[in-house]
């Protein structure tokens, strides 16, 4: 499925063998790895990325990445070149301003992509695993982040909205039925 006219495709896989240039990571705080895209994606970078992100724990983030903040590293043995690595919320019913920081998961990770001059970047579904976001409601704010802007940077050239079970790409796109800028 497009979005946005071709400018963001949606797709069912593994994150980690995705060609493109970029790869956000739905990290955690500690940037240390942990379970599901987080884990997968340091064990295909291997060991560099673990330093990496020690380095700049230690240097940048002593007490961790906070939420919706963004850092970029090298991807290590994966099939790009950096990874982009953002925290989500944990879903806590809506009133402690997950909407907003999802939102900022998105478009800080866009605005490193445009820095980094990157034309491919693949984003997982932040925070919608076992951080617990309804993934309807996830969808929404993916959609509206983008809608808001995309259409102001010149990169990333192609956003690639990857789910790791064909359920959650369907999920998605049903949530944003009608929405303008979806097209089959």
């Amino acid at each position: 499925m497009t979005l946005f006219d071709g400018r963001i495709e949606t797709m069912c896989g593994d994150i980690t063998s995705i060609d493109c240039n970029a790869v956000v990571n739905a990290a955690n705080s500690s940037l240390l790895g942990g379970g599901g895209v987080d884990g997968a994606i340091h064990k295909a970078a291997g060991p560099g990325l673990l330093e990496e992100c020690r380095r700049i724990r230690k240097e940048q983030y002593p007490d961790g990445l906070p939420a919706g903040q963004a850092v970029i590293t090298d991807a290590g043995g994966m099939n790009c070149s950096r990874i982009i690595h953002t925290v989500g919320p944990v879903w806590k019913g809506g009133g402690y301003n997950e909407e907003e920081t999802l939102a900022s998961c998105y478009s800080n990770s866009l605005n490193l992509a445009e820095k980094e001059k990157l034309r491919t970047v693949a984003f997982p579904a932040i925070s919608t695993g076992v951080y617990g976001y309804p993934p309807e409601k996830a969808a929404h704010v993916v959609y509206r982040t983008m809608k808001q802007f995309l259409p102001a940077l010149s990169f990333p050239e192609k956003v690639l909205l990857v789910f790791f079970s064909q359920n959650g790409e369907t999920q998605f796109l049903n949530a944003l039925k009608g929405e303008p800028g979806i097209q089959n």
